[in-house]
């Protein structure tokens, strides 16, 4: 029994100090991992003018939410006053003609048409302001 006793508290301190430097290895590689996935994203903002809108919930609210929903669209914002809208997108993912076919096949393919599409920049992020 005493020899339990000496040897159980340095079985946990092993135990301890092996999975604090698990932890630090796996805390480097989801740190190495966002940074790739950061550089490897081509973000473009763009500007649509969408024809064809008649109300803000059943229209603007479902083209919003269909692009939200496709593959490559970090951010989407439809107004249906400016019959417009502004997406954020990777390039590498999606691109303008994709995004085009979003909207124009949303409903049905037969309400909403895209009028232009013309690129914006990028407004920074408030890390990236120094």
């Amino acid at each position: 029994m005493k020899v339990l006793i000496k040897i159980f508290p340095i079985v946990m301190l092993v135990l301890f100090f092996i999975s604090c430097e698990s932890r630090k290895e796996t805390k480097q590689e989801v740190k190495e991992a966002f940074e790739t996935t950061a550089v490897a994203q081509n973000i473009r903002q763009v500007k649509v003018d969408i024809k064809g809108m008649t109300c803000e919930i059943g229209c603007a609210r479902l083209i919003q939410s269909k692009l939200y929903k496709a593959d490559g669209v970090t951010f989407a914002k439809i107004s249906f006053e400016d019959s417009s809208g502004i997406i954020s997108f990777d390039q590498n993912r999606i691109n303008e003609d994709r995004i085009k076919a979003v909207i124009e096949n949303t409903a049905g393919g037969d309400i909403y048409s895209v009028a232009s599409i013309e690129e914006i920049d990028v407004v920074p992020q408030s890390d990236e302001i120094q």
